[in-house]
């Protein structure tokens, strides 16, 4: 797929634009099919477009990088608090719609402003700095070594379904210290919300759950992520807590699943990567610039009626930054070598850029090369063409990853996947006879 197209292309084939000059859409399966295409289309209404990221949800995405990244650094001009957004405030926009949940406030260190956003984000901030590389390593590789033994005898696997969706979600578990009982209900819940199955009742899980293990930290702090933000001097109180965790584990397991099965797909088509010569790391980056695990994001309102890159604003609108264009912005094709390796938006920028890249890249890498290294020969299962991305205006991700390689005849046995529990948690507890989650049946393999 080419994404530096030509920016005079007409509207895409099926693009219900196309001709009218209206309202481009981020969703649908034409869309997740070649955003490229997409992207180089909305260039021509210059550096904002007009979208329609679900049926009656406007906004205007950026897709210059110049304009990208002055708004990410204006916080003076564009806020992130949503309680300002003005058609989802004047009712135009329902609540039950499916994107609200990724654009509506919450108490948390995305959509805050100002002192108490520096407050918030500085809990955040210095929890994550405490994660030692070494511990987290090695976690990764037991996590990768337990999700690989599912499968390493079949000689397949859905790399992305078998391996690069749980990865993050064990590995967050660990780093915020979720004991077996309610780190099930915590993958339950994000996986629920992210793949649109009964996502109102994944939403309700994972709060419960994340509520639990906040109570659970008063009682018994331990070394993890949740009991350091817990002891900082910002003295987060427990809705805030829950809302940080929240935004914590649900805005980092989606992008990680993401940027690791990209990096794949990129590891095992690409024929730059046959060679000796680049790394697991340059992989990465080159999803980073050219496929990022979220594509359109970063949600700004401005503060009053502004002229932004040509586009007059009015105060409220919807403003998203269209990372995979910017990075892929035509105007950037003779200076990109210039430009330091992260000089991408992936990771977002200005007050607001994401304070967990140097773990989320830790993460990728290690999860990347253990597999890699096990799997030699490993190798897609089906013709790349074939694969299919998931619709949708945010993300940018693959519905499978199928893959096969020469099989590995070991000992261990897989473990026979649970039901996730879910109910009321007293008739949990109650019931010893009841079978674990996911995670319990990690723990119960790595304390075997």
């Amino acid at each position: 797929m080419n994404m530096q197209s030509d920016f005079s292309a007409a509207p895409p084939p099926g693009c219900p634009a196309h001709g009218s000059g209206g309202r481009v859409p981020l969703y649908g399966p034409e869309f997740a099919a070649d955003p490229g295409a997409y992207y180089a289309y909305m260039r021509s209404y210059g550096a904002a477009a007009p979208v329609e990221l679900s049926p009656g949800v406007d906004a205007t995405l950026i897709t210059d990088y110049s304009a990208a990244l002055q708004l990410l650094q204006n916080p003076d001009t564009f806020r992130k608090d949503s309680r300002r957004w003005r058609e989802y405030n004047e009712g135009k926009v329902s609540r039950d719609n499916p994107v609200v949940p990724l654009l509506e406030y919450r108490p948390n260190c995305m959509f805050t402003d100002g002192a108490e956003h520096m407050r918030l984000r500085q809990a955040v901030t210095d929890s994550l700095a405490r994660i030692d590389a070494h511990r987290l390593s090695r976690h990764v590789e037991r996590v990768a070594d337990y999700l690989m033994d599912q499968f390493i005898s079949r000689g397949s696997a859905d790399l992305l379904n078998d391996y690069a969706k749980l990865l993050p979600l064990f590995v967050f578990n660990e780093l915020f210290g979720c004991p077996a009982e309610i780190g099930d209900r915590v993958i339950f819940g994000i996986s629920g919300i992210f793949d649109g199955i009964n996502a109102e009742k994944a939403n309700e899980v994972l709060a419960q759950s994340v509520g639990e293990l906040v109570a659970l930290k008063r009682r018994q702090p331990g070394e993890d992520v949740t009991s350091w933000l817990m002891q900082h001097h910002a003295q987060l109180n427990d809705e805030e807590m829950v809302h940080q965790l929240v935004l914590l584990l649900g805005s980092g397991a989606e992008p990680q699943r993401n940027l690791i099965a990209n990096a794949l797909l990129l590891l095992l088509s690409d024929e730059r990567y046959a060679g000796a010569g680049l790394l697991v790391e340059d992989a990465i980056d080159d999803v980073l610039w050219n496929s990022p695990p979220m594509a359109n994001y970063a949600p700004h309102y401005p503060v009053s009626d502004v002229d932004f890159a040509g586009t007059r604003l009015r105060a409220g609108d919807l403003v998203l930054i269209s990372i995979a264009a910017a990075n892929t912005d035509p105007a950037l094709s003779t200076s990109r070598q210039q430009l330091s390796k992260r000089a991408h938006l992936a990771w977002s920028a200005g007050p607001h850029a994401c304070p967990a890249k140097d773990t989320s890249q830790l993460i990728g890498v290690v999860a990347i090369e253990k597999l890699l290294n096990q799997l030699p020969d490993i190798e897609l299962a089906v013709p790349e063409s074939s694969l299919t991305w998931r619709p949708g205006p945010f993300n940018r991700g693959l519905s499978s990853l199928p893959a096969r390689f020469t099989p590995i005849h070991t000992d261990k046995q897989p473990v026979s996947r649970q039901e996730i529990p879910t109910g009321d948690h007293r008739t949990r507890t109650q019931n010893k006879h009841e079978k674990g989650g996911l995670w319990s049946s990690f723990l119960s393999w790595w304390r075997a």
